[in-house]
């Protein structure tokens, strides 16, 4: 019996997207911030926006190929801020800081549509709710749904900067899923990417994976070549996904 709904957060419970204004907008930021700090560059927006990106690359390079999350006083010394002479120890006092800040300013965000009359329906049918997100903050996730206005439906928010496995990992699945106190077979996972959210939840033998595409689907797949690990329903809004768990739980019944 289906009794767990897990999400993925950026792409999923929200619209997420980014474009060469938001990595504008970013790069002043930072730029300010390290400025506040005493922290002394003569880099020009453009080029310091290209060493923190080619920093940025080859952490997702790193992490991608280990399937693992580092937590930010280690991701910004050692990998975004790389390029520059800057005291460590500086940064690693004010990574969090900078993880938060590049988590809502990089990405555009919005709540997708239907998100609250959904999650009110489960609610309503006694599902258990939670979320499994990769993220390189450790604290930007409960902040954005507190804005959201829908930190009390969860149960459970596992990130990959706090477990330190990212998905499509099955530790981190496996992990929430405890913290959940459900079992994989009666639980179901909600996710915008193959290459993350679908494989890494059938892997960890979720009954039921649903996909719901966005912005981030086509870059984060398009390695992802043809896979064993298929969503069971691919839906365009969450209404469908209370209809189809209503049909399950009445076949199964």
């Amino acid at each position: 019996m289906l009794d767990t709904v897990l999400f993925d957060m950026g792409g999923t419970l929200e619209d997420i997207n980014y474009d060469e204004a938001t990595a504008r907008k970013v790069t002043l930021k930072l730029m300010e911030m390290l400025r506040a700090k005493g922290l002394v560059f003569d880099d020009t927006p453009e080029t310091f926006w290209e060493k923190v990106d080619a920093g940025v690359k080859r952490y997702k390079a790193w992490s991608q190929s280990v399937d693992l999350e580092l937590k930010p006083e280690e991701i910004w010394p050692d990998f975004y801020l790389q390029a520059f002479d800057f005291d460590r120890e500086t940064i690693v006092s004010m990574a969090e800081d900078l993880a938060s800040m590049w988590e809502v300013t990089y990405f555009n965000r919005k709540l997708r549509p239907g998100v609250v009359e959904m999650l009110d329906a489960l609610k309503a049918r006694g599902y258990k709710l939670g979320i499994i997100s990769n993220t390189a903050a450790l604290y930007s996730v409960f902040h954005v749904l507190e804005e959201y206005g829908i930190r009390q439906y969860f149960e459970d928010v596992t990130l990959s900067s706090v477990t330190g496995y990212r998905k499509p990992h099955e530790g981190i699945f496996r992990i929430s899923l405890y913290e959940m106190r459900s079992l994989p077979e009666n639980a179901v996972y909600v996710g915008d990417t193959m290459s993350r959210d679908i494989i890494g939840s059938k892997r960890a033998g979720f009954a039921v994976a649903v996909q719901i595409k966005s912005f981030m689907t086509g870059p984060s797949d398009t390695k992802v070549k043809q896979s064993e690990y298929q969503p069971d329903y691919v839906i365009a809004d969450f209404s469908e996904l209370v209809r189809i768990l209503d049909t399950m739980q009445e076949n199964a019944s």
